[in-house]
């Protein structure tokens, strides 16, 4: 009987888990786009940034320095959610999910979702925030985001990492992440 054996219930397996989905998280300037952006050209995976689906209003209350409350960002995370559900090739996301709540409400119905958050001090966050031009979330609003974080604990669904190290060592440790994870699932 070829074609049985445990190699090809391996492959079988492989063949039907739901494609990898990594939600790169954080606060403003801690880099969710630009190690999203990397992960995604070196892997050819769909890179999505969270900022791109922000209803429009919640875009003027950042803008205004105004953050946002839960119910600004329900539709938000809804949105993104049904995407996630979606993703029928691998993806990576950038979205700030700081609260446990807002990742719970990414991962309903995207059990697959991967969280990498990007932790870094005040100090050196503010400085990229400051440097940062063009970007409609101001630097005003690093405290409120800072101090919404609920930081992930669960290390079967994410990994934190420091944003301060190079971006190349910052992809590595996600990928070796994954493939953590993917060996425990197997």
């Amino acid at each position: 009987m070829t074609g049985a054996g445990p190699e090809a219930a391996a492959r079988q397996t492989a063949a039907a888990a739901p494609p990898p989905v990594v939600v790169v998280m954080g606060v403003s300037g801690a880099g969710k786009t630009t190690l999203g952006r990397m992960l995604a050209a070196r892997h050819a995976f769909r890179f999505l940034d969270g900022d791109d689906f922000h209803p429009a209003d919640n875009v003027a209350k950042m803008r205004a320095g105004i953050p946002l409350d839960d119910s600004d960002r329900a539709p938000w995370l809804q949105c993104l959610s049904d995407i996630l559900s979606q993703a029928g090739e691998p993806t990576v996301l950038a979205c700030s999910a700081l609260k446990a709540c807002y990742r719970e409400a990414l991962a309903a119905r995207c059990p697959q979702a991967f969280f990498v958050h990007l932790a870094g001090s005040r100090q050196v966050i503010g400085g990229r925030l400051a440097a940062r031009s063009g970007h409609y979330m101001p630097p005003s609003l690093l405290a409120s985001q800072m101090e919404a974080l609920e930081a992930p604990r669960d290390t079967d669904t994410s990994v934190t990492l420091d944003c301060g190290r190079p971006l190349e060592e910052l992809c590595d440790a996600v990928l070796l992440a994954l493939a953590a994870r993917r060996a425990g699932a197997a």
